[in-house]
């Protein structure tokens, strides 16, 4: 779309009183009443980069890459040095710590000769819980620990527990600090205990029980790390699971940093159907969160093939704030830094908000393109701009009367009406773009 695309608003003046100041808020800028000017709100970008480093220690080489790609990192809690080379490297990049909220972990490097290793994956130690805490180790209903089902020394932790959650809180909040990490990726924030035991949990007689129990206690959990974490001056992103089965639980568990979504695009009915994020509440909380620009967006799209990547990507698009960033996945154990063609489009700056065609397609402007996706389960038409070229392969992209897989990846897109296939997307950017 070309730039003179871009919608230029009135500004719009409003004051608010704060205590005894006064500021006055400006489409522009935030002036204060001496008449000092703000830096302006950060503007709704193309999705930014992150990269989920969590697989195996980074090498100088990737650190390097990463600080030129990433605007945010995720390491491990041993990688100390690591975030502070990012750091010299890229002084705006911001680089979390990973710690699980809902286990604690006795895997070599976890425990080291028979102790807690300094640097912890969780955030209390096996052994410390084993020797003192015993009680916080979650049973079954026959009073046996729970380790999770292929994630061998992985075991369950009484998150319900607030003694279990203010030493977690403690521990965390005074390492982060004492390290000087910018906040924390906190992992199994998740809705169901199904997805890693068929343990019913000491005390529930039902499934439904168990998670029930589970999903009240990271609830409470949740808010006391997320206002320890506030008051310290750091991040709180939890990964957040299975959103769309609880109306508002992405809001409520975001509100402290953000949140991340690991299933992000993700195809429903085996691969079959449409995209499960654009189901039910998921979607509009995304939107509303990101249109806010107060918290990140972190969002992984499992990428087996240029199909999703392509509706991951798109779909991230849509979402675009000052604050989302998008990942691609390759490996399911995040071993190596993860990049797509996809990042480097040139999009540009969103000059509108998402919308959503009646046979619904999703589309959006920015200032040196378009996207559009399609979360049905149903081949769908769409229009695209003119003058616009086509990301990638143009395999998405067909003419409802003739196909155009063979047609150059970069050939002007036709002003003619397309055809998206199921939970397909496709990306089009202004020649020499990208």
């Amino acid at each position: 779309m070309p730039k003179a695309a871009l919608r230029r608003a009135h500004p719009v003046a409003v004051r608010l009183a704060v205590g005894c100041v006064t500021l006055v808020l400006t489409a522009g800028c935030v002036t204060s009443s001496a008449g000092e000017k703000a830096a302006p709100p950060p503007k709704p970008l193309a999705p930014c980069a992150w990269w989920y480093g969590i697989g195996q220690p980074p090498t100088a080489r990737e650190l390097e890459l990463a600080a030129k790609r990433y605007d945010v990192v995720v390491l491990n809690a041993d990688q100390g040095a690591a975030m502070r080379k990012l750091r010299e490297l890229n002084p705006r990049i911001k680089v979390l710590v990973y710690k699980d909220l809902s286990s604690t972990r006795n895997y070599a490097g976890a425990v080291t000769g028979g102790e807690d290793a300094e640097f912890l994956p969780s955030g209390i130690g096996y052994v410390a819980a084993q020797r003192t805490h015993p009680e916080w180790f979650a049973t079954d209903t026959r009073g046996r620990r729970i380790e999770w089902q292929g994630y061998p020394k992985h075991w369950q932790m009484t998150v319900w527990d607030p003694a279990y959650q203010k030493a977690w809180v403690d521990a965390v909040v005074a390492e982060v600090t004492r390290e000087g990490w910018d906040g924390i990726l906190a992992d199994n924030d998740f809705n169901s205990l199904s997805h890693y035991s068929a343990a019913l949990l000491a005390g529930t007689t039902t499934a439904a029980e168990t998670d029930r129990k589970l999903r009240d206690g990271l609830d409470a959990f949740l808010s006391l790390i997320g206002e320890a974490v506030q008051k310290a001056g750091k991040l709180f992103v939890p990964n957040v699971s299975e959103t769309h089965l609880v109306p508002g639980r992405w809001t409520a568990h975001s509100r402290f940093g953000g949140a991340m979504e690991e299933n992000f695009g993700f195809r429903e009915d085996g691969g079959t159907g449409g995209l499960l994020t654009f189901r039910g509440n998921e979607f509009q909380e995304l939107r509303a969160q990101a249109a806010l620009g107060e918290s990140l967006l972190l969002l992984v799209t499992r990428t087996r093939s240029a199909q999703q990547a392509r509706a991951g990507y798109a779909s991230a698009a849509l979402l675009a704030g000052p604050r989302t960033c998008w990942t691609p996945a390759t490996t399911d154990d995040y071993r190596d830094p993860e990049w797509s063609a996809l990042q480097d489009s040139g999009l540009g700056e969103a000059v509108d908000a998402a919308g959503r065609q009646p046979n619904g397609v999703w589309t959006r402007t920015f200032t040196n393109g378009w996207v559009a996706v399609n979360p049905t389960a149903a081949t769908q038409t769409v229009t695209p701009p003119e003058g616009l070229v086509v990301v990638g392969p143009r395999t998405a992209v067909t003419s409802p009367t003739k196909a155009s897989s063979t047609a150059p990846p970069s050939s002007p897109a036709p002003p003619a009406p397309i055809s998206l296939a199921a939970a397909d997307a496709v990306v089009m950017v202004e020649p020499g773009e990208g």
